[in-house]
């Protein structure tokens, strides 16, 4: 027999309230637009809009949050679509590119070489080769890349401005991906810096500065104050080796947004606060220093949505499935499979048919042969039919090109800045 005292039953997790898109008349509007005119407007479905005033607010409320002189640059792995990063270039300090293509969209975006910076483990002679006639940092990730410049600059009388990736002592905790700490393919470990520096000083390269990057996608405030406080600290001792006084300090990222059932959206509050308590320490200790911060997803993340549209309602044994002409080969992440342990969904709705009447247990698939193509699984959302159009949130980062396009050769999606 139950007691009368037995609590209630527990409330499953659920998504961080997600407001940057207002519905009107119960759709959707991305740009100013209903979902369903741009959808015409692109022309064909599956496709990614970026909401460019979305874009605009983001890194002004970052402006806002942190300390007047901290810059701010943009990861543009995140999202390398040339009209974005065009526009993300007006906005932002500089931009971190990770590859020779990379560099060129950069380029092609108007993004002032000076303020653009190269990070990557395994770049190539050609990339190096471009870096250097751009005049862009480079972030030196190993010895080796340390004899290949000074080769390439005696072979083209073309000066390098350098800076050191380094491979931190300590991890980003809580982070979705660790990028620094332990054994790892990025810059080089700390323990092995005074020597590299010591190099870069013998081949006459320009030294400008210290590259860390412990972590990304991290929703805890106290988690990224500890690993931007460890890394200045770090910073300051290895600055003892250096061949030049220090004039870029890049602390990294790692800041999230919420994609779960149950994730916060990030406070900037506390970070701002020892970012401004750096930025002291920092003029007495590394007074030619600038402080930067990298930012890829929390810039573009929560400003971009995947579209599709139904093509079918199955039921298979009760279970009801939306099949759609989008799914992983598109969107990989939405898809469980772009470094989920356990798959959890990304939030997921029907964008022309927003506040509608919801069934529960409703699964969202792709056209893909293979069970791993979900895109919602077991989910309350309106009731739909073909023709209804799929909408699935924070998608502005990792999206297409951090999926497999060419898996069974279905179009690819196309992409629009509104």
């Amino acid at each position: 027999m139950q007691s009368p005292e037995t609590p209630a039953a527990k409330l499953p997790p659920q998504h961080a309230p997600l407001d940057q898109f207002p519905v009107v008349a119960g759709e959707l509007q991305i740009g100013g637009q209903p979902l369903s005119r741009l959808a015409d407007r692109v022309g064909r479905t599956p496709f990614y809009a970026y909401d460019r005033r979305q874009l605009s607010a983001r890194v002004q409320s970052l402006r806002t949050a942190l300390p007047a002189g901290i810059e701010l640059h943009y990861a543009m792995k995140a999202n390398p679509m040339p009209a974005l990063v065009a526009h993300m270039a007006g906005l932002v300090d500089g931009i971190d590119v990770a590859s020779g293509g990379e560099l060129q969209v950069a380029l092609d975006a108007g993004a002032d070489p000076r303020e653009i910076s190269f990070a990557g483990p395994g770049k190539s002679e050609l990339e190096l080769r471009q870096a250097l006639a751009a005049g862009i940092l480079i972030n030196i990730e190993s010895f080796r890349e340390v004899g290949l410049l000074a080769r390439l600059c005696g072979e083209t009388g073309y000066a390098a401005r350098v800076a050191v990736r380094v491979n931190p002592d300590f991890e980003l905790k809580s982070s979705g991906m660790k990028m620094g700490g332990g054994p790892k393919q990025f810059g080089v470990d700390a323990e092995q810096v005074p020597e590299l520096l010591k190099a870069i000083g013998d081949a006459g390269l320009g030294f400008e500065g210290f590259h860390l990057f412990a972590g990304s996608q991290n929703l805890k405030p106290e988690a990224i104050i500890e690993a931007q406080q460890k890394s200045f600290e770090l910073a300051v001792r290895l600055a003892e080796a250096a061949p030049a006084p220090v004039r870029v300090l890049n602390l990294g990222g790692g800041f999230g947004i919420p994609y779960f059932p149950g994730e916060q959206r990030l406070d900037l509050t506390l970070i701002g606060e020892n970012l401004a308590a750096l930025q002291a320490r920092a003029h007495a200790l590394l007074p030619q220093a600038r402080l930067v911060i990298e930012l890829g997803r929390y810039l573009v993340g929560e400003a971009g949505l995947y579209v599709c549209r139904v093509v079918d309602r199955k039921v298979s044994r009760g279970q009801v499935y939306l099949v759609t002409d989008g799914g992983l080969h598109h969107h990989l992440a939405a898809s469980g499979n772009f470094g989920q342990v356990i798959r959890k969904n990304y939030p997921v709705a029907i964008g022309n048919r927003m506040g509608g009447e919801t069934e529960a247990g409703v699964s969202v698939v792709g056209p893909l042969c293979t069970p791993l193509d979900l895109l919602g699984e077991r989910m309350a959302l309106a009731q739909a039919q073909p023709g209804d159009l799929v909408v699935v949130f924070q998608s502005g980062a990792y999206g297409v090109t951090a999926s497999p396009q060419n898996f069974l050769s279905h179009p690819a999606a196309a992409e629009v800045l509104v």
